[in-house]
């Protein structure tokens, strides 16, 4: 049974960064725990870490320590190689291996990146370190400068180099491929690998490929004048700023950077002033070469700007800084959301996932973590896209949100409200927003609009609506989305960041309404604890639900149980267990339990119950021995609003756990509340919850 898997190169800057960012976001999808390792790494400075580490640490928010994640560095390794001590290295390496193997159920190894000093002895270093630590290996390499013989060689002599020393390869991706190459790739490396190798072929994306402005500041060693929040601009092109001015802006191109020297203040206002206008593509940056620093009055007239770029300065001259971003590599940080999620989603859409894990023999684990639960979501709601609509375009966490979802390639967006707004927002809020990918609607402005407003007054004029009234709702945000998911224009809405959930529901009451089977509208969070993921309802609608209600909520939230993939082991909670309790509450949730187990004999119910009985296996075998449920329950139902809300907010702050929701069930089509505080994953989380309800209609 294979508790790692290395990821390995051959050559320097093959991009294998996409490979491991992918093969982890998949190995927490399917293992509890999950470590990363780094055997060699980068020197670096006193006070910084490797930029892999961090990156891979931070976003996936793993439980270890820098130091633990890496052996030696480069420099150290020649040093004992040079005193033939590398059995010491080999040594080091695998005891801080076997103590990440001790502490996770599975442990992604990443390799050399064949940059520096020491690259010649650096394949056979990989080799040595996965045989000695008994783990199959991925090869990636690039396909950039070579012709496809020469390709398939070289990647033929790095499988060949491994498995001579019996280091077992599933699989080998050619990386950095152009698009039409992709099939002549995997053909010309089949011909000459093994059949039980998996050949996978990954495209050049430019968005990977171009580096950001942070990259260049480190690299050229500049100074930040202004636009410190957007250092992760994306560079596509740069330019030399060297001309008059009504002759440059013809040459400015989207994601542009400016080179400059800094006494042209004409090029300076210039292409700011084109990065506002709708005529002229929008610029990445400005760089300022020559040690020349704007005079003041051209600064005070900079910082009166209501948007700006980067403005970054250098001492060298601008010949030497055009040749020197040219040659920049870019990387991946920890803090460029967009870059490691579009590098996931193209892994998972170019590699065939599912065939490696069969080849991993991937092991069963008990229990469900968050980041499992949250993998399996966004990997359901990718296989049947979904169109959503999110009416609260005002809102910064919406359109950082809907940025996301992009990158992440998992669902279709519309925003509503006014483009204009929004376009001056993304830029200063610094996000990547596709408005050819995001459609942005203003409700008065909608072909729409008229047919909303016609078909609002049909449905609600025996409630004394009149067209007029009817037009005036269809101008607010929440009736608007909500008939666009009425009509079919959209598949689901999220709403409520900037809305009571009043605001938010009411219109879904109206006219999307309730399903045949259903009276009342329910809510449940998904509450993602360390070692499982629980279902709690209804923590958010129903303050004080009768018997009959309470049974159709634990119905609805033990079908939605099943629908997410977790076994429903339903709890009906109250002050007392089992037949000892007395008094109108627990008499209610007796009654509820009894209706439950009429309609739904299926289901596994236990009620009344406590919450510790229900959740604590030795509380539970205490108190109700022969229950299928006390102890382990999934779907945890509360008798009352005030309860629910309470417990569900109580265990998020005291225990850590993620609350995703609340999710409404029993509406015949999906529109669900966010809280007022809600932060731009809670938006990502439901938007997708949302995506998968969608699917089910």
């Amino acid at each position: 049974m294979n508790k790692a898997i290395y990821v390995a190169t051959s050559e320097f800057n093959s991009g294998k960064s996409i490979v491991t960012l992918g093969l982890m976001s998949m190995l927490i999808g399917k293992t509890a725990k999950v470590g990363y390792f780094r055997p060699i790494i980068e020197d670096f400075e006193d006070g910084k870490q490797d930029n892999h580490i961090e990156t891979v640490l931070s976003h996936f928010n793993l439980d270890m320590a820098f130091e633990d994640a890496y052996a030696i560095t480069k420099s150290k390794l020649i040093k004992k190689k040079n005193n033939g001590k590398i059995g010491e290295v080999l040594d080091l390496i695998i005891e801080k291996f076997k103590r990440l193997e001790e502490k996770f159920d599975f442990v992604l190894v990443e390799g050399t990146s064949f940059s520096g000093e020491g690259t010649a002895i650096e394949l056979d270093m990989n080799v040595l370190i996965a045989k000695n630590l008994g783990i199959p290996t991925v090869i990636v390499s690039s396909g950039v400068g070579k012709t496809l013989e020469e390709f398939v060689d070289s990647m033929y002599l790095a499988y060949n180099t491994f498995k001579v020393k019996d280091v077992e390869v599933l699989a080998v991706v050619a990386n950095k491929v152009q698009p039409e190459n992709l099939t002549l790739a995997i053909s010309g490396l089949k011909a000459v690998l093994p059949a039980e190798v998996l050949v996978n072929a990954i495209p050049l994306i430019s968005s990977l490929k171009n580096p950001s402005i942070r990259e260049i500041i480190e690299e050229l060693d500049a100074t930040v004048l202004f636009g410190q929040e957007y250092l992760n601009n994306e560079v596509g092109t740069f330019s030399v700023g060297a001309m008059q001015l009504h002759n440059y802006l013809r040459h400015l191109k989207d994601k542009g950077l400016v080179i400059t020297p800094g006494d042209r203040a004409d090029i300076i206002m210039g292409a700011l002033q084109a990065n506002e206008s709708a005529n002229y593509p929008s610029i990445s940056g400005i760089i300022l070469t020559g040690n020349i620093i704007p005079e003041d009055s051209i600064l005070k007239l900079i910082e009166g700007l209501t948007s700006i770029v980067p403005i970054i300065a250098v001492s060298e001259g601008t010949y030497m800084i055009t040749n020197k971003i040219g040659s920049i590599n870019s990387k991946i940080y920890a803090d460029n959301t967009n870059k490691i999620e579009t590098s996931i989603n193209t892994f998972e859409k170019y590699f065939d996932v599912d065939a490696l894990s069969n080849n991993l023999s991937a092991f069963e684990v008990e229990g469900m973590t968050p980041k499992m639960f949250q993998y399996n979501l966004v990997k359901r709601a990718k296989q049947h896209r979904k169109h959503i609509v999110l009416p609260e375009g005002n809102d910064d966490r919406i359109l950082i949100a809907a940025s996301r979802l992009l990158a992440m390639d998992v669902v279709d967006i519309s925003v509503i409200g006014n483009k204009k707004q929004i376009e001056q927002k993304t830029i200063e809020l610094g996000i990547d927003f596709d408005f050819d990918k995001i459609k942005i609607i203003n409700p008065i402005e909608s072909a729409n609009y008229q047919d909303y407003a016609n078909t609002y007054y049909e449905l609600r004029k025996a409630k004394n609506v009149t067209l007029p009234m009817a037009q005036d709702l269809m101008e607010d945000v929440s009736y608007f989305g909500t008939m666009m998911v009425y009509k079919g224009h959209a598949d689901g809405m999220v709403s409520g960041a900037a809305h009571t959930t009043q605001h938010t529901i009411l219109p879904a009451l109206q006219f999307i309404k309730t399903k045949p089977e259903s009276s009342v509208v329910s809510s449940v969070f998904f509450m993602c604890l360390e070692d499982r993921v629980s279902i709690f309802g209804d923590c958010a609608i129903n303050p004080n639900p009768t018997a009959e209600q309470l049974a159709e909520i634990a119905i609805s939230s033990a079908d939605t149980s099943l629908a997410f993939g977790i076994d429903p082991k339903v709890a009906m909670l109250s002050y007392s267990s089992g037949s000892s309790g007395k008094g109108d509450e627990v008499d209610k949730v007796r009654k509820a339990t009894e209706i439950v187990r009429e309609k739904r004999p299926d289901l596994k119910i236990e009620g009344p119950i406590q919450y510790d009985a229900a959740v604590d296996k030795v509380i539970g075998l205490s108190k109700m021995p022969n229950s299928e449920v006390a102890g382990q329950a999934s779907v945890l139902i509360f008798p009352d609003l005030n309860t629910g809300n309470n417990t569900y907010k109580a265990v998020q702050r005291e225990t850590g756990a993620l609350a995703i929701g609340p999710m409404l069930q029993g509406l015949n089509k999906p529109v669900n509340d966010l809280s007022r505080g809600c932060t731009v994953d809670d938006i990502i989380n439901t938007v997708v919850i949302t995506a998968i309800q969608a699917q089910g209609l």
